[in-house]
């Protein structure tokens, strides 16, 4: 006989029971998927951000802050090098481009970058979505996702300790100490980078130095940007970026650098640490959620036990209208596997779709831009469930075969 119409009866007579178990699969499976696909994805976002940032010298400091604060844009006050170590990066063969990095201030929640065109375009890799480039003091290029117009003005403010922004709002710590004296003008807007500088005002290092009384780094007001900076004496900066000009000169740099007051580090020798810290965390996740997941299995299989048992009479009735062992095995076997596989699909789904809202929060919060995508391992980790609860659909249905009809119906 086809077992399909007593399968589905019997989830029927069930709903409820088969409803809150496919949920309670759903869940512990959601646990173990929403962390790989964020694990992920994080990794994946990291590292595509820090493509831009080839060497980073600073000063002899917190490699991690160094990076967090240059890379990803979180603010921190950083110790000042040199400015003359511009000009002499400037001037080393080794080096195909250099440029300085400096913050700390602000304008409507977006953090101010003082800079050169070189960084700007990324070495000439980038060119504006709308506009142009800065060409003189006082001007302003944006990130993708800053929501000023182009040719508006705005008033920077000075960063305070503690304080962190909303982008976009200004709220009563930003008001309270703007620098009067300086009006930044937009003149043209990048293009997506996918990275927390979409969410940059760019300006000429220049600025930011006149800004906060520090001369602009040139012995004539008013001239070219960028280096040769002539001053008798240069501000010094929070970072400079460093493109190196071969692959193998990036280590003589790193090394030469890192003495006489200065740091050099790269970006992804510190995401790689980092890298590994995230996945010892994440291993005891998977742990935790693996436990997590057998615990509900042996719920889910001693439910399912009790309700095989409470049936019992109607399977005795059926075999004593003829049906086979095999016949009721199939039926039992069939209906938990049904179950089973019903509630890794939703686990799936749930994780799939946890993952998608916890990256949106992320890339609020960060600007880092997560995209967590389905992966082997997801679909590994729902095929190893799906295996377990076929063992499970087959113990439960050896379980309800057993019996001999004239027992379970005196019972």
């Amino acid at each position: 006989m086809n077992p399909l119409p007593m399968v589905w009866a019997d989830l029927r007579a069930m709903r409820w029971s088969a409803l809150l178990t496919v949920l309670l699969i759903g869940m512990a499976v959601a646990l173990g998927v929403a962390v790989g696909a964020q694990e992920r994805a994080m990794r994946q976002a990291s590292a595509r951000a820090s493509d831009d940032f080839p060497l980073i010298v600073g000063a002899p400091s917190s490699q991690v802050q160094l990076i967090l604060t240059s890379v990803y844009l979180q603010p921190e006050a950083l110790p000042l090098i040199d400015g003359n170590i511009l000009n002499t990066l400037a001037q080393d063969p080794r080096v195909a481009g250099a440029a300085p990095l400096a913050y700390g201030d602000i304008v409507k929640g977006y953090p101010v970058v003082g800079t050169t065109e070189n960084f700007a375009t990324r070495w000439g890799r980038l060119r504006p979505l709308e506009g142009r480039l800065f060409a003189e003091e006082n001007e302003a290029i944006i990130g993708y996702a800053v929501r000023l117009a182009i040719g508006e003005t705005v008033t920077p403010s000075h960063g305070v300790a503690g304080h962190a922004p909303v982008p976009g709002e200004v709220d009563g710590e930003e008001a309270g100490h703007r620098h009067e004296h300086t009006n930044l003008t937009v003149v043209g807007r990048l293009p997506q980078l996918n990275s927390p500088w979409d969410r940059a005002i760019l300006i000429p290092i220049e600025s930011v130095w006149e800004t906060h009384g520090l001369g602009n780094g040139h012995r004539v007001d008013g001239g070219a940007l960028g280096a040769p900076f002539d001053a008798e004496k240069i501000p010094g900066v929070p970072a400079i970026v460093v493109k190196p000009a071969q692959v193998f000169q990036a280590y003589q740099l790193r090394s030469a650098y890192r003495q006489n007051g200065t740091m050099a580090v790269f970006p992804a020798e510190v995401l790689v640490q980092l890298y590994q810290a995230m996945g010892n965390v994440k291993d005891w996740l998977v742990f935790a959620a693996a436990i997590n997941n057998l615990v509900v299995f042996l719920a889910i299989l001693l439910l399912l036990i009790t309700l095989v048992g409470l049936r019992r009479r109607r399977y005795a009735i059926l075999r004593a209208l003829g049906a086979t062992r095999s016949y009721i095995a199939l039926v039992v076997g069939l209906g938990a596997t049904i179950v089973m596989t019903a509630g890794c699909g939703v686990g799936l789904l749930l994780g799939w779709s946890g993952s998608l809202l916890l990256s949106k929060i992320i890339t609020v919060q960060t600007g880092l831009v997560v995209d967590p995508r389905p992966g082997l391992d997801d679909l590994g980790l729902v095929g190893v469930m799906i295996g377990v609860g076929t063992l499970c659909a087959s113990f439960l249905a050896a379980l309800a075969s057993r019996d001999e009809p004239s027992t379970a119906l005196r019972g």
